[in-house]
């Protein structure tokens, strides 16, 4: 895919979702009419600002991308409190509709696919079983189920997933800033996202999905890029969330640190320097050049 000259400044979209809830959905693109568009959903904790980085690497690419706010962050109108609380169901089935819906709109030509880093990717996984037939494919970005037995110290990890919980119904929200994960999350999220780290499957409270069952039967392509160093997503958890999608043709690529202009391979140091990261998923997008038309794919 060749480089391309992108926008200086993001677009900014006002979102107003079916609960009333409001957000900016930051939108970056190349100079003309994008071809392709990828809608990215931040890891937990992490305003959608901070992949404006990413987002400028990939519309150098001729690549555009339409950054997530996760409620209760950066331009959210929400904060999470004990009289304010979601969970992944509000985040899947109010929220990322919304914005996908506002990027086809801006973007109506551009094939759309979904990606996400860390909890980011797990949703839009989440969400592609869900929807199978909406998105073009699946990008990954240092990101991995949270399974406690799939991690070093597993055991610890277990303890925090059992804690966490509890931390957030005592004070009504879970105090990430201070305790130096993530950011203030909400009651639902840490409880739905404590649960798939106890017992390893997925689901969220308030839906009677199958996730286990929908992930199994996903066909859509997806790129899997895993961070060298990276502690957070080891390659054991990101082993765990691939194989719920025996049937996703996949590429997995080992980022390391001589790609990322010296900055850490881990969880976060890639996103000071993301050219790396870019290229990879621009030429995996262009790997698949075909034409896309939803509905063209049976959903389970």
């Amino acid at each position: 895919m060749n480089a391309t000259t992108a926008s200086a400044e993001p677009a900014v979209l006002p979102l107003v979702m079916a609960d009333g809830a409001r957000a900016g959905l930051l939108c970056v693109a190349p100079g003309g009419e994008p071809r392709e568009a990828v809608y990215w959903l931040p890891a937990m904790g992490v305003p959608a600002k901070h992949y404006l980085p990413l987002a400028a690497s990939l519309a150098a690419q001729g690549v555009a991308v339409a950054l997530h706010e996760w409620r209760g962050l950066g331009s959210s109108s929400l904060r999470a409190g004990r009289r304010c609380d979601w969970g992944y169901r509000d985040l899947l089935e109010i929220d990322l509709p919304a914005g996908l819906a506002a990027m086809r709109t801006h973007w109506p030509q551009a094939r759309p696919w979904l990606g996400g880093h860390s909890l980011g990717g797990q949703l839009a996984c989440l969400y592609a079983s869900l929807h199978p037939v909406e998105m073009a494919g699946l990008a990954l970005v240092a990101s991995g189920a949270p399974y406690w037995r799939r991690f070093r110290h597993g055991a610890l990890v277990g303890l925090a997933y059992v804690l966490a919980p509890a931390l957030a119904a005592l004070l009504g929200h879970l105090p990430g800033r201070r305790i130096g994960f993530g950011g203030n999350e909400a009651r639902g999220v840490t409880v739905d996202w404590a649960r798939s780290g106890r017992h390893g499957r997925y689901a969220a409270a308030g839906m009677a999905t199958d996730f286990e069952r929908r992930l199994a039967a996903l066909e859509l392509p997806l790129l899997a890029l895993r961070l060298r160093d990276d502690w957070l997503g080891p390659a054991a958890s990101l082993d765990w969330l691939l194989g719920k999608l025996p049937h996703a043709p996949r590429r997995h690529e080992l980022v390391t640190p001589d790609e990322l202009g010296g900055q850490p391979a881990d969880h976060f140091g890639w996103m000071k320097m993301p050219d790396a990261i870019a290229v990879r998923i621009a030429d995996w997008i262009a790997a698949h050049d075909t034409a896309f038309a939803p509905g063209c794919r049976s959903g389970p």
